[in-house]
């Protein structure tokens, strides 16, 4: 049996901004108390402007990415235009849905900038689906995270500050749960593009934290 599939315990967070969306994780995978990585990659592209962090079993969450992906490239091939994140959402709700007998462990956050403007959906491993309209956190860690969120969120936050805040709700969580920690990885998607910001960046943002 493939050991990744026990790979657990994380911090995701998305944050819905006026003109994008943050997505955010912190990148430690534990197998109980034992720290397997600490460049464990939880936030992914998975169209021109989506992407999805994953919370949970690491083999069913890249499996799941490497389907909405292809789903995804499909239906733009066909149709000459991408699919909405709402689209995108419920097409992962049915998946996990119909494999509900057989669960994929997993909490999924899907966000991204469409012709709607920008949107983020929450996901369970029995295909639940939430539109997010401000905040979302997943993981281990989402109540620290979640602490963070609520206290300083603003409905007319900009990308920029949406990225401090995910920064500073992420840094948070490791301080108290263990099996988040590590570097933090950090995409920010617009209508322009989507962008995963250097480590180096997020390094000197999250300084200046302390």
């Amino acid at each position: 049996m493939d050991n990744d599939k026990y790979l657990k315990g994380t911090t995701t967070v998305g944050v819905v901004c006026t003109d994008g969306i943050v997505l955010a994780s912190e990148q430690r995978a534990t197998m109980g108390h034992f720290i397997a990585s600490k460049t464990a990659k939880k936030v992914y592209q998975i169209d021109d402007l989506v992407g999805m962090t994953t919370a949970g079993s690491v083999g069913d969450a890249q499996q799941l990415v490497r389907l909405v992906s292809v789903e995804s490239q499909l239906y733009k091939m066909r149709r000459n235009e991408s699919m909405t994140i709402k689209g995108i959402a419920t097409l992962m709700s049915n998946f996990l849905n119909a494999n509900r007998y057989y669960p994929m462990m997993v909490q999924l956050l899907i966000g991204g900038v469409d012709k709607n403007g920008p949107a983020i959906y929450s996901l369970d491993a029995m295909g639940g689906s939430i539109e997010e309209t401000r905040i979302s956190a997943t993981g281990s860690g989402s109540p620290m995270a979640y602490g963070v969120l609520e206290d300083q969120y603003r409905e007319d936050m900009t990308v920029s500050e949406g990225l401090d805040l995910a920064i500073r709700a992420i840094h948070n969580a490791t301080k108290r749960d263990s099996a988040s920690g590590e570097n933090i990885d950090v995409v920010v998607i617009t209508k322009e593009a989507f962008k995963r910001l250097d480590p180096e960046e997020v390094k000197s943002r999250r300084a200046s934290l302390n």
